[in-house]
């Protein structure tokens, strides 16, 4: 394995475990347009990729309604749902392990200001030296823009020395869109089949074989 001197994580599905917090908060939105989803189950796909095209997507939202969703999602994500979440066992360890020894960021598709929020609830915020997520107006979404804001931020870096670490066929190819390397996480909300087709540089099933593989530490 090559040596990264920058680690790259995604937030939900990495880092943390959001299901309750995203699928309540989805569920809330859509009850607001008269759609019960009982099930939170369902709505899992939600988490990870962009809000405004997954109810696109799976909900066969016109954008203007999407939009409208999305803040509905947000009225009961900033009360509640933030809070709804849970740091995947093992991962304090493994950030504080990084830490002295690499440049550890968080890029996400979740709004700076909220990620920012999580990750200082749950005390890991001082692990990270740069945090970048989408913006409140949902520019900024896609998981390649997310990756690109963070090279422009540490552009005396070599793109060979840095690697994504995400759950998401996004966070996979966002990375290769922006040439740099890759492992994906199957503890997560993607599937094998969906990681194995994106191709990442590195697979793991594990938070302590993500452990092994980036610091060598067992």
């Amino acid at each position: 394995m090559a040596t990264y001197n920058v680690v790259v994580f995604d937030l939900d599905g990495t880092l943390t475990d959001p299901k309750v917090g995203i699928t309540k908060s989805v569920q809330y939105a859509l009850y607001k347009f008269n759609i019960l989803e009982d099930n939170l189950d369902n709505l899992e796909p939600f988490i990870g990729p962009p809000l405004l095209e997954s109810f696109q997507r799976y909900y066969s939202f016109e954008e203007s309604k999407a939009q409208q969703a999305v803040e509905f999602y947000r009225k009961y994500f900033l009360e509640f749902g933030i809070y709804e979440n849970v740091v995947y066992p093992g991962i304090p360890d493994l950030l504080m392990q990084l830490h002295s020894k690499k440049k550890l960021i968080v890029a996400t598709s979740k709004p700076t200001l909220f990620a920012k929020k999580i990750l200082k609830h749950f005390e890991i915020h001082n692990y990270f030296t740069l945090i970048v997520g989408s913006n409140l107006d949902g520019t900024q979404s896609l998981k390649a823009e997310i990756i690109q804001h963070v090279l422009s931020e540490l552009q005396d870096v070599p793109k060979q020395n840095l690697i994504m670490v995400g759950d998401r066929e996004h966070d996979i190819i966002g990375a290769q869109e922006n040439g740099i390397h890759s492992i994906a996480v199957t503890y997560g909300y993607g599937s094998v089949e969906e990681l194995q087709k994106a191709n990442p540089t590195y697979l793991v099933n594990s938070v302590e074989d993500l452990k092994v593989l980036i610091s060598g530490y067992k």
